[in-house]
């Protein structure tokens, strides 16, 4: 029987469709492993309510597992508590940023429309602080989209949830 570390490591393997550098556990998707006699229960929480690529998760969790010999589990999608940018891990962070996309910064929601004011993000490609919102919804809900005015590359910004 593998143990929660090994079933972890598998899941390590399993990409979000969206950001394909991420893995499910980087992203803080999975919330929590339990092994025992029974089975293994994967408890998921989606990056929002409605999120499309929740589907492909899961078929692609059942997939792994199943490439990796387990066929006793299964998987809990719970919304409660809701997902969260602080979930992300430092070193999911790091590949955001080494994918071109900008991390979420500190952990606080992003509350820049309410004060008309463009949040500003360090650019992932050049590390300038000369950038600004083009549109708050980049090539996916969960990011915005932002241009760096230094090296006039654009990039999505993993906003704060």
């Amino acid at each position: 029987m593998e143990t929660k570390e090994q079933i972890l490591g598998y899941l390590e393997e399993v990409y979000d469709p969206e950001v394909p550098v991420l893995s499910v556990v980087d992203l803080g998707i999975v919330r929590n492993v339990e092994v025992d006699a029974e089975g293994t229960l994967i408890t998921i929480t989606p990056t929002y309510t409605g999120c499309p690529a929740m589907n492909v998760i899961e078929d692609d969790i059942r997939a792994k597992l199943k490439e990796k010999g387990i066929s006793n589990f299964s998987i809990k999608t719970i919304l409660s508590p809701a997902w969260t940018t602080d979930w992300i891990s430092e070193a999911g962070k790091q590949k955001l940023k080494d994918y071109g996309i900008a991390p979420p910064e500190k952990s606080s929601p992003d509350i820049s429309l309410l004060s008309n004011k463009s949040k500003v993000i360090k650019c992932p490609r050049c590390g300038s602080l000369n950038t600004e919102m083009k549109s708050f919804f980049g090539s996916t809900a969960c990011k915005a989209l932002y241009i760096c005015n230094d090296c006039k590359e654009p990039f999505d910004y993993f906003k704060c949830i």
